[in-house]
């Protein structure tokens, strides 16, 4: 009776990084595809690309060049460096390249909130207007609290109440307890900090 093989040796299993040690200073900020960025400016450089490769076609074909080659080649030629309409295709063209500039090198999905790691190989976020809605229906729950209206950004939320009876003072801190420890529950990287104000409602008539 033959030995049963020996095991083949496990493979090194290596995590990807954690959230914190992540693109973006760390922050771990999720990156947009900039699909319509791309798709227009690949649109318009195959436009540009066949313009150019017909008009070689025509000239090698014994052909007259595209007369809009021909215009822009004798404008370029003829119009000195200081004229208005050379520095405005040139302002626009600096413009252009510094938009792409930007694209590249920022992240983008500024609305999405990235949520802590509890394991390396899954990664969440949460988008703002969820995260506005948890909180405001945890500051609902603040007994005088009649209505709220909240706010999510990356470093801030901000939140305005109005209440119907009990001390402003006695709600607002209420307040910020609840909302802390919402806060705490959604599970953020990075915890925007509070602005919490409570006011009565106003007159009606």
């Amino acid at each position: 009776m033959s030995e049963p093989a020996p095991p083949a040796p496990a493979t090194r299993y290596t995590p990807p990084p954690t959230l914190d040690d992540a693109g973006s200073g760390g922050s771990g900020r999720f990156w947009s595809a900039r699909r319509i960025p791309a798709a227009v400016l690949a649109l318009l450089v195959l436009a540009a690309a066949g313009l150019l490769l017909y008009d070689v076609v025509a000239v090698r074909a014994d052909r007259p060049a595209l007369h809009a080659r021909r215009v822009l080649a004798r404008e370029l030629a003829e119009r000195p460096l200081d004229d208005t309409w050379v520095l405005v295709g040139a302002g626009v063209a600096a413009l252009l390249g510094l938009w792409l500039l930007v694209l590249a090198a920022t992240p983008g999905l500024r609305g999405v909130l990235p949520m802590r790691r509890p394991r390396p190989d899954v990664r969440a976020g949460l988008q703002r207007d969820a995260a506005a809605l948890v909180l405001r229906d945890r500051a609902m729950e603040v007994s005088g609290v009649q209505s709220v209206r909240v706010r999510v950004r990356r470093r801030k939320a901000d939140v305005r109440a109005v209440s119907h009876f009990r001390e402003l003072d006695d709600v607002r801190a209420d307040l910020e307890a609840t909302l802390a420890d919402g806060v705490e529950g959604l599970g953020l990287v990075r915890r925007p900090a509070l602005s919490v104000r409570v006011a009565r409602p106003g007159r009606k008539g």
